[in-house]
């Protein structure tokens, strides 16, 4: 019997699930959001944008989880009204009824919990528009198995942490990604260990380390030039 996860309360007064299995929480003890708005949104969705203006892009997404960068990602498409195509891996969907209990909705209103509903409401493997500015297609498949038949560009690598889950951070996984990736493509992550970023560098990626989000000195943003 699958056991899902528990609520792990952020030193920042939010909340986030905790996998007992892995001995890990699936976004920053210290603030879920603010981790995936800096990691996800502004180094890695805003970056892209400033150095390609674009009305429609394509992302992939190693981890959908909680759901929370998808919801991130959306609320951007429609402040800035461009089109986001949006793919997300993930091998244990959580059910919506335990994602709600996170309280997300206190940062975006309740008036757009709808579109958060959406998004886990939607069949999974099928692509979906949950509203006019965005795609969704979330995949039930690990990343190992995951054969990319189109390019991406924006690639958000929310994986659990290298020690918990190393065989999803080996060289061959980022050469896969680097393949998946259009020329000019950004691939973001929180990690900013030593051996991430030479993987990624040996796949093929310009790799730089920039500031963290709250409580962590440093990420990873790699780019295919």
């Amino acid at each position: 019997m699958k056991i899902l996860p528990s609520i792990y309360h952020s030193t920042d007064g939010g909340k986030t699930l905790f996998r007992e299995d892995l001995d890990e929480t699936y976004h920053s003890r210290h603030g879920a959001i603010a981790e995936s708005l800096h990691v996800f949104i502004k180094e890695g969705l805003n970056f892209y944008l400033d150095q390609n203006p674009k009305k429609e892009l394509f992302i992939l997404e190693i981890g959908f989880g909680t759901g929370l960068n998808a919801m991130l990602s959306l609320l951007e498409a429609n402040a800035k009204n461009i089109g986001i195509n949006y793919s997300s891996l993930e091998t244990i969907p959580l059910p919506y009824s335990l994602v709600k209990q996170l309280d997300y909705q206190a940062h975006w209103g309740i008036e757009r919990e709808i579109n958060f509903e959406h998004i886990h409401a939607c069949d999974w493997n099928v692509e979906q528009a949950i509203n006019s500015n965005f795609v969704l297609t979330k995949i039930e498949q690990g990343l190992e198995d995951y054969k990319p038949n189109e390019q991406f560009d924006l690639l958000f690598f929310d994986a659990f942490a290298p020690d918990k889950q190393p065989e999803l951070w080996e060289l061959s996984v980022f050469e896969k990604l680097f393949n998946a990736t259009k020329k000019g493509g950004v691939l973001v992550t929180y990690s900013s260990k030593g051996d991430v970023r030479r993987s990624l560098q040996k796949a093929g990626f310009e790799v730089e380390k920039i500031a963290g989000p709250p409580r962590k000195r440093h990420m990873l943003r790699a780019i295919k030039r």
